[in-house]
């Protein structure tokens, strides 16, 4: 297989900040604590949002004025993992369960709310530090993820991609709150991979800190009642849909390391999702990536194009 030459960047839509690790003295006691403890710590704090997010409003009102819609500012939202989840629950919050129906989406979200009362709960919201490199790059990651999955569940002409790219969006919220509140956590999960003592990202998490990521995850959608049909998708088995949210939030994080061993791992990814959607093929699932530069789209299609002949028996 082909790799190509490494840059060492993470891709441009990240819109990184490198400063310090952030990293924080964490009390004794916390690091005792389980899924269900953070979980429950988590529901009490408020989410910060990016001051990217803050700044695009600003632009998007002057530019916009009283004609700024809801669909423009939920192009703000699928660029902040946490904004998303602030929004999400204040929308279940307010909802009147007469309505019979969840809200799945940014766009739903804000047209529950309003324009007015969104603005004001976005400019309201503390921001996150930019020098936490931790959280940065799992907000990468995270936006990277949403991104591929509402082009990737246009594929499979799916009725409400957004719905994915929102699952997709949130299938670190686990990770991005520990970043937030308990950087110690993460920062030791990944010392512990690159240190080679864990092979996968799910063992180290479980050797520094008792517990995976995912389950955090988990286990906070379900005490913050998210909507059912995203904690279905946050999932990532069981339908084809859940299992494209699981394949995007793994292309992003390969997307965001961007080294020799993560690119052969991104044409595993694209294989997978071709497996899901008959009537495409693996160059336009390497289009969709619209973050990598042309020359690595070269050699990711050329990587994906021989595993995919491997394995079909071609």
């Amino acid at each position: 297989m082909r790799l190509p030459a490494h840059s060492g960047r993470l891709p441009a839509i990240a819109g990184r900040v490198v400063l310090s690790t952030g990293v924080h003295h964490l009390d004794a006691w916390k690091r005792r604590w389980g899924v269900g403890q953070w979980a429950a710590f988590f529901e009490t704090q408020e989410l910060p949002v990016t001051s990217r997010s803050k700044l695009l409003l600003r632009g998007l009102e002057a530019a916009k004025g009283e004609l700024l819609s809801p669909k423009e500012l939920s192009s703000i939202v699928l660029l902040d993992p946490l904004l998303c989840l602030r929004l999400l629950r204040e929308a279940e919050r307010t909802r009147s369960h007469r309505l019979g129906h969840e809200t799945t989406t940014a766009l739903a979200a804000i047209m529950q709310l309003g324009v007015d009362e969104f603005s004001a709960l976005l400019l309201a919201s503390r921001e996150i530090e930019e020098a936490n490199i931790g959280l940065l790059e799992v907000e990468a990651r995270a936006t990277v993820a949403a991104q591929v999955a509402e082009r990737w569940a246009s594929g499979r002409m799916d009725l409400n991609p957004e719905e994915v790219a929102v699952a997709a969006l949130l299938a670190d919220t686990g990770e991005l709150l520990l970043w937030v509140y308990g950087p110690e956590l993460p920062h030791a999960a990944k010392e512990e991979l690159l240190s080679g003592r864990a092979m996968r990202s799910s063992q180290a998490q479980i050797e520094a800190c008792g517990f995976d990521f995912k389950q955090l995850t988990m286990r906070c959608a379900e005490l913050w009642k998210l909507p059912s049909l995203l904690v279905q998708l946050l999932r990532g088995v069981d339908t084809p849909r859940a299992n494209l949210t699981r394949i995007c939030s793994n292309a992003a994080r390969h997307v965001v390391e961007s080294t020799a061993t993560s690119n052969l791992a991104l044409a595993s990814d694209l294989v997978e999702a071709r497996k899901l959607m008959p009537g495409v093929s693996l160059g336009w699932l390497v289009d969709g990536l619209v973050m990598l530069p042309d020359e690595q789209k070269e050699y990711l299609l050329a990587n994906a194009d021989e595993l995919w002949l491997s394995q079909s028996g071609g």
